[in-house]
């Protein structure tokens, strides 16, 4: 473990730097959910965090150690919304200019959120166009400095500091599950649980239709595949981050993956039954274990709900079906 670009102690100090920022979001239990599902959930809840997911934890813990001729500067990122927002938020608390690059066909909601934190936003087409190449352009026209989404050891320390905290207050866990895209919260979620609990496993869930993480886990080399159309937006990634794949190869267990009925399904349910709002992105893992893609020798389960930025009219298609 000491050898990974990210360390446990990373994670430590990163929480240490966090406490007084961020919230302490919820771990959530469901009877229900616990019936249906056979195990002992506990929903570590993300989507209640400033920003409205966990990507706060990782912008902030990097966008605090910048110096100050760097804050002064500014920052550029590039995200399909989640990571814009945090970004735009952490930079307005720390006095910094931010510049997003958001895909034309982000959720309106988290646009409309990064405008709202006072980021000036850059749009662009995901399907033919080089998001981190634009944002390259920029911070070397401007000056600023590049803050990627999730191929940052500082931002994969921050994000693990969620599943720090779901273990300080549910300690005996069998598992911990998170969703994937860039690998961001996956990889930063297994080092702060090895780090604190060695025998827990830990797994990973994507889209069928975003499964680059999966293939790139099983041939251990990162896969990339064709721009993924999936509703869990915040997973569109065509590929693995090369410093979260190297920290998953030696943390993580395995990745299952969901079909988009499936995460429908859970979607609705979390509203229905859980009475939470979460985006598509944060019900892939609970879509994997409603329906039975975990080990059944895994009773004690964490899951990271990594958001709660949907689109309302994406609800609005989802329950007039």
């Amino acid at each position: 473990m000491h050898q990974l670009p990210v360390s446990f102690y990373d994670i430590q100090h990163a929480m240490e730097r966090l406490r007084p920022v961020v919230h302490t979001t919820p771990v959530m239990t469901s009877r229900t959910l616990n019936r249906l599902s056979g195990r002992d959930v506990f929903l570590k809840c993300e989507n209640f965090q400033r920003g409205g997911a966990f990507k706060f934890r990782g912008a902030y813990n990097t966008l605090a150690q910048l110096s100050p001729e760097a804050k002064q500067r500014g920052v550029v990122a590039f995200s399909s919304g989640n990571h814009a927002q945090a970004v735009a938020l952490a930079a307005s608390l720390l006095n910094i200019p931010a510049t997003i690059c958001m895909p034309q066909d982000a959720p309106r909601v988290k646009a409309a959120a990064t405008r709202d934190y006072g980021a000036e936003i850059v749009v662009y087409d995901r399907l033919t166009e080089d998001r981190e190449q634009i944002a390259r352009n920029i911070a070397a026209r401007e000056g600023k400095t590049l803050i990627p989404p999730f191929d940052d050891p500082r931002i994969i320390a921050g994000a693990g500091t969620a599943a720090w905290e779901l273990l300080e207050e549910i300690s005996d866990l069998d598992a911990a599950i998170a969703p994937i895209g860039g690998g961001g919260l996956l990889s930063g979620t297994a080092l702060a649980v090895k780090g604190q609990r060695p025998s827990c496993r830990v797994f990973g869930v994507e889209p069928d239709q975003a499964d680059d993480a999966r293939q790139s886990l099983h041939s251990g080399q990162r896969t990339a595949i064709t721009p993924p159309d999936t509703i869990a937006d915040g997973l569109r990634v065509p590929m693995i981050g090369e410093i979260p794949f190297a920290i998953m190869q030696h943390t993580v267990e395995d990745i299952v993956t969901v079909s988009e009925a499936e995460i429908k399904e859970a979607l609705q349910f979390a509203f229905t039954r859980l009475k939470i709002v979460i985006e598509p992105s944060s019900a892939v893992p609970l879509a994997a274990l409603l329906n039975g893609k975990l080990p059944p020798q895994v009773r004690r389960i964490g899951i990271i709900v990594s958001g709660g930025n949907v689109d309302p009219a994406l609800l609005g298609e989802l329950f007039s079906v």
